[in-house]
């Protein structure tokens, strides 16, 4: 038992190391060629006519059409989900039908 929990220990720490290895060096890279991107500009412009038509800050702003995008992005994760959920419960039910 001892010897299996300090096995896996040492497995798992690994893997986090490794992981961290991967971010460490790819995330700054990602990330400037992130900001370079040309959509950044246009968020920039969208976020002050918002902040300008709302009468809000443009800190604000930013939260709340990031907020709206994460928002849109689970709304349609869970739809996507719960497609597949449907089609994986109709082969399910075929299958039962002919057994």
């Amino acid at each position: 038992m001892f010897e299996n929990k300090e096995s896996a220990q040492l497995i798992n720490t690994a893997i986090i190391k490794s992981k961290e290895k991967k971010i460490n060096t790819s995330y700054e890279e990602r990330l400037k060629e992130a900001c370079q991107r040309p959509a950044i500009k246009a968020l920039g412009v969208a976020v002050a006519q918002l902040a300008e038509s709302q009468k809000i800050s443009r800190d604000q702003a930013a939260i709340q059409l990031i907020e709206t995008v994460k928002e849109l992005e689970t709304i349609w994760s869970d739809y996507v989900m719960m497609e597949g959920i449907n089609i994986l419960k109709g082969i399910l039910k075929g299958q039962e039908h002919t057994h």
